[in-house]
């Protein structure tokens, strides 16, 4: 079994901004301090995605993107560092999340058992129905 490769996303390829907090504990310094982040990742011009892998991301990140640009705010710790750690992580398991192909479904016929067991059912729910309303055809 092929060992997996570490799945890194170069530096240069983030965009990255400061902005105030909106909510939290800091007073009067969270007025004064940009320690949220703001982390974008062009999707599109990425080299270590393949075309296949772009798209699963773009379907599974749908709320993050922003045209071509996947957007993640951080503002949670008051620790500017803190927050670009962690916008970082959130934006990697995104992206690993892309990595496996999904796995075919192989379709499959029901079994013979199981198709009596189901007309069976069927039949006792038609005839606890006709009772209800009276009808000859439960007799």
């Amino acid at each position: 079994m092929p060992t997996a490769r570490p799945f890194a996303i170069p530096e240069e390829e983030f965009a990255e901004d400061y902005v105030r907090p909106s909510s939290g504990p800091g007073g009067q310094h969270q007025n004064k301090t940009e320690n949220g982040v703001r982390l974008q990742w062009n999707v599109a011009e990425t080299a270590v995605l393949t075309e296949a892998q772009k798209t699963r991301l773009r379907a599974l990140a749908v709320q993050y993107m922003q045209g071509d640009l996947l957007v993640v705010m951080e503002r949670s710790s008051r620790s500017l560092a803190r927050n670009r750690e962690r916008a970082r992580e959130r934006i990697r398991e995104l992206a690993l999340a892309s990595l496996p192909e999904p796995r075919k479904r192989r379709p499959t016929k029901p079994t013979k058992a199981s198709q009596e067991r189901r007309l069976k059912a069927k039949a006792v729910r038609s005839r606890i129905k006709a009772l209800r309303s009276g009808g000859a055809s439960g007799e």
